[in-house]
C-alpha cells in the first residue's frame, strides 16, 4: 500500500485477504482521532474502508467484540443508524493476528457535530435517536442481568484527589509548559473537595431492577457522525454493556450540550432533547430525574482526565478538562434548572 502511515501494515493485509472482492489496496491513512482503540482508512480499487485495531484492555477480547458486532448488525436491521462491520468469507467479523483483534467497516462520510452547532429542533432528533437506540437494544440483546449500580463513595474521592494533589504539585517547576493545566487541576481538585464535604448528604442511592438495560456506553459527539443535518452513523460501540438507561442519556447531554469555556448546559436544548428521549424511550420523569442526581454525583467524583495526565502521561483528554470542570461546580448551583430541564 502507498502513502500508509499505518503502524501495523502486516496485520491490515491479513484482514484484507480474508474478505472477497475488495479490490487492490492502495492507500491506507490512519485515522488520528480516537482514544481507546486505533483505526486506518483504507483504499482499495473497489472503494473505501475503514480498519478498527482493538486495544482497549477492557475490551479488546475476541468474545466483547463478537457481541458488539451483532448488537450493531441487529440494529442496523432494524433501521438504526448503527456502524456495523463487514463479515468476511466465513461470515465472521473479528480477525486476530498477533494476539489482537481487528475488524473491518464500510467507510461511512461524515462529520462530528458539538451540541453547540445543532439547533433546537436537531437536539430534539438527537434525543429521540438515543431514545430509539436503548428501546431497539432491548429487543435485539438478551434481558439484561439483575444487579445494583452504586454510586461512588467521596471518602474513596477524598483519597484520590490527595494522590492527584501530590501529583500535580510534584509535578514540574512553575514555568514548564504545562504550567497552566497544573495550576487549573490544583485549583479544581481544591474546589471539588470543598463541594463534597459540602454536599455528601445528597450521596443518591444504588440504581437497580427495570432502570437498567443495555446501552451504547460512549455516546457523545466524536460516536456520531453527521451528514447534512441528519446522524449518519453511531459508531465505536465498545462500551456496549448494561447500564441505567436514563443516566446515558443525562450523560451524553452533559458531554454534546456543555459550552466550552464556562461549562454551564444549553438548557433550552437539553429541554427538547430530554423530551424527545423520554417520548422515545418510555423513561419516566421520576427515571430522569434519578439519573440527573446520579450524573451530576459521578460528575462530582470523576477525575479521568487527571488520571490519564498525571498517571499515564497521555494528554489526549486534557483540552476537555476546562469545560468538564467548571460543569460540575456550574451544575452542583444550578442542580434544580437543570433536573427542571431533563424532567418538563
Amino acid at each position: 500500500m502507498t502513502g500508509s502511515t499505518a503502524t501495523e501494515p502486516a496485520a491490515l493485509s491479513t484482514l484484507l485477504r480474508r474478505y472477497n472482492d475488495l479490490g487492490d489496496p492502495l492507500t491506507c491513512e490512519a485515522v488520528p482521532r480516537g482514544l481507546l482503540n486505533r483505526g486506518w482508512r483504507v483504499t482499495t480499487s473497489r472503494g473505501r474502508y475503514f480498519v478498527k485495531q482493538y486495544i482497549a484492555a477492557d475490551t479488546a477480547d475476541p468474545v466483547v467484540i463478537g457481541r458488539q458486532h451483532r448488537a450493531t448488525r441487529r440494529l442496523a436491521r432494524l433501521g438504526l443508524p448503527a456502524a456495523a462491520p463487514l463479515p468476511d468469507r466465513t461470515g465472521g467479523t473479528v480477525t486476530v493476528v498477533g494476539g489482537t483483534g481487528y475488524a473491518l467497516f464500510p467507510w461511512i462520510e461524515g462529520r462530528h457535530r458539538e451540541g453547540t452547532e445543532l439547533t433546537e429542533a436537531q437536539s430534539r432528533r438527537l434525543g429521540a435517536l438515543l431514545g430509539r437506540v436503548h428501546t431497539a437494544l432491548a429487543r435485539v440483546q438478551p434481558p439484561p442481568p439483575p444487579g445494583l449500580h452504586p454510586s461512588a463513595d467521596p471518602e474513596r474521592t477524598h483519597a484520590d484527589i490527595g494522590r492527584l494533589l501530590a501529583l500535580v504539585r510534584a509535578n514540574r517547576p512553575a514555568d514548564s509548559p504545562d504550567a497552566a493545566f497544573d495550576a487549573l487541576a490544583e485549583r479544581r481538585l481544591l474546589e471539588r473537595r470543598v463541594l463534597l464535604r459540602a454536599h455528601a448528604h445528597r450521596r443518591p442511592p444504588a440504581a437497580h431492577g427495570p432502570v437498567s438495560g443495555w446501552v451504547h456506553g460512549d455516546f457523545h459527539p466524536l460516536n456520531l457522525l453527521y451528514r447534512g443535518n441528519e446522524p449518519a452513523a453511531i459508531v465505536d460501540w465498545d462500551r456496549l454493556s448494561v447500564q441505567p438507561r436514563a443516566e446515558e442519556a443525562v450523560r451524553a447531554a452533559a458531554i454534546f450540550f456543555v459550552h466550552p469555556v464556562d461549562g454551564c448546559l444549553d438548557l433550552p436544548k437539553v429541554r427538547a432533547y430530554a423530551r424527545a428521549y423520554r417520548r422515545a424511550s418510555g423513561a419516566t420523569r421520576h427515571e430522569v430525574a434519578a439519573a440527573v442526581h446520579r450524573v451530576w454525583w459521578e460528575r462530582l467524583n470523576d477525575f479521568w482526565m487527571l488520571h490519564w495526565h498525571y498517571g499515564r502521561a497521555d494528554r489526549r483528554s486534557d483540552p476537555l478538562f476546562p469545560a468538564a470542570s467548571a460543569l460540575a461546580v456550574w451544575w452542583t448551583e444550578e442542580f434544580a434548572a437543570v433536573r427542571e430541564a431533563f424532567t418538563r
